[in-house]
């Protein structure tokens, strides 16, 4: 007789999880941050594009199905976490830290879980993360900052990347750390009332291109990649693995988009973020700071388990086991439909090249004429001051840090000039040691363009 429960039971089951989701309207959250920049593929692109739509799912069980999309965008990771525990979002974008934070607690529920599922873009060294000082401070490197008060979001990227830089420093004791979001920080850089803000993608250049701010530390010198990614809670994929697949071919064709057109994608995002598609090119352009390709490489598993170290110690959080938290599969999937070998890619990093062949020297984005590209640093600025005299509308002007390979906005890198060319540098102190080899002079992107 129990044995005739267990077959009818059983067969119950089957026959429930069969039923076709025609009649439902499934609900999709959706928690991004539009205006941080490695998380747009994951948000802002799908939503004002639509592109998820085309990817969901309309045969099968879902042949008749309904769907409510809704995306709720935050300036940080934890208030999505937040909402993905309380059930009402499914998917969350956010940074390196934040994810690990959002691993962490769901598993610590001991119901619920979380699955990391993939990249929405990156920076092998860390830049995206940066220290910056009003611009009219004295303060040019990290050691200066003894006995002065830093701001950062704590808990995210930023963050971790100031502990670490302070304690190579020898300095954590010496600074003040002050706990304030973005915004906040951005508005102290701009009256001077604060020492240093530190910041994650793109607020660093944000107030460089404002004039409001000057870096004096980039992430890559704490040499700890910062990546933004997506986690998916995993009753959501349980039920609805079809949709997820979905998400992902989305985001690989969202970032694909950024790819092929980074003006316009610079454009088009500021328009919807506020964010100056000047800066935004700056991150999404061939060499610029961010790269935009989905999968989950070794480098940022090693990563995250050394973020996870860091949150533990600093900030007490719980247990994360990895294995179980990190899933391929749905990004691999969303690889082979596209055609791309997702093992090979796993492979590829991009990272910064010093004077890089592939790569022109500098780039001017004037009005009506898109990007420019020119031979030498030298010949921008002369083709620069041209543009001026026509009165011409010049956007932006682009240059790569001679020490680093890293792009910059012109205006703010420091210049070294001799007679046969014009070298860039994002530090003032790596424009000092080069100053002394090779002669010439220090001059301001002002006076080099007056």
């Amino acid at each position: 007789m129990r044995q005739t429960i267990k077959l009818m039971v059983g067969a119950a089951f089957i026959a429930v999880s069969s039923i076709p989701v025609s009649a439902e309207t499934i609900e999709i959250g959706i928690g991004h941050q539009s205006t941080v920049t490695n998380t747009v593929p994951g948000g802002i692109i799908l939503q004002k594009l639509k592109i998820l739509e085309k990817y969901l799912p309309k045969d099968g069980k879902y042949k008749d199905a309904k769907y409510k999309i809704i995306y709720k965008d935050y300036t940080s990771g934890p208030p999505i976490t937040n909402q993905m525990l309380a059930g009402k979002l499914a998917f969350g974008v956010m940074g390196d830290y934040p994810l690990i934070v959002n691993g962490a607690k769901f598993q610590e529920t001991g119901k619920k879980t979380s699955k990391f599922i993939a990249v929405t873009g990156y920076n092998l060294k860390g830049t995206g993360n940066g220290i910056v000082v009003p611009v009219a401070s004295d303060i040019y490197s990290l050691d200066q900052l003894e006995g002065k008060t830093i701001s950062t979001p704590f808990g995210s990227a930023a963050w971790g990347m100031t502990l670490k830089a302070l304690r190579d420093a020898k300095l954590l004791d010496k600074v003040n750390l002050r706990n304030q979001s973005p915004p906040v920080g951005v508005a102290k850089i701009a009256n001077g009332k604060i020492d240093a803000h530190s910041d994650f993608c793109p607020w660093s250049e944000v107030m460089e291109f404002r004039g409001t701010g000057r870096k004096i530390f980039d992430g890559s010198e704490a040499d700890i990649p910062t990546f933004h990614g997506t986690v998916v809670n995993n009753d959501f994929a349980t039920k609805y693995p079809e949709i997820v697949h979905a998400y992902l071919e989305a985001t690989l064709e969202a970032q694909a988009w950024i790819i092929k057109d980074p003006a316009n994608a610079a454009t088009k995002v500021s328009e919807w973020t506020g964010i100056e598609k000047e800066v935004l090119y700056l991150y999404f352009s061939k060499g610029g700071i961010s790269t935009f390709e989905a999968s989950i490489k070794p480098v940022w598993a090693k990563a995250l388990k050394y973020d996870h170290e860091l949150l533990v110690k600093e900030k007490n959080i719980p247990p994360l086991d990895f294995n179980a938290w990190i899933d391929h599969t749905y990004v691999e999937a969303a690889f082979k439909k596209r055609g791309l070998d997702y093992k090979a890619t796993l492979k590829e990093v991009v990272s910064p090249v010093i004077d890089d062949p592939k790569l022109a020297p500098a780039e001017m984005w004037i009005k009506d004429e898109g990007i420019v590209a020119y031979k030498s640093v030298k010949e921008m600025i002369e083709a620069y001051k041209a543009a001026v005299k026509d009165k011409k509308t010049v956007f932006a002007t682009y240059v790569y840090d001679k020490a680093t390979g890293l792009k910059l906005f012109g205006k703010v890198a420091f210049l070294v000039s001799d007679a046969k060319a014009v070298t860039a540098f994002m530090k003032k102190g790596d424009a000092d040691k080069f100053l002394k080899k090779t002669g010439g002079k220090l001059i301001a992107w002002k006076d080099a363009t007056s």
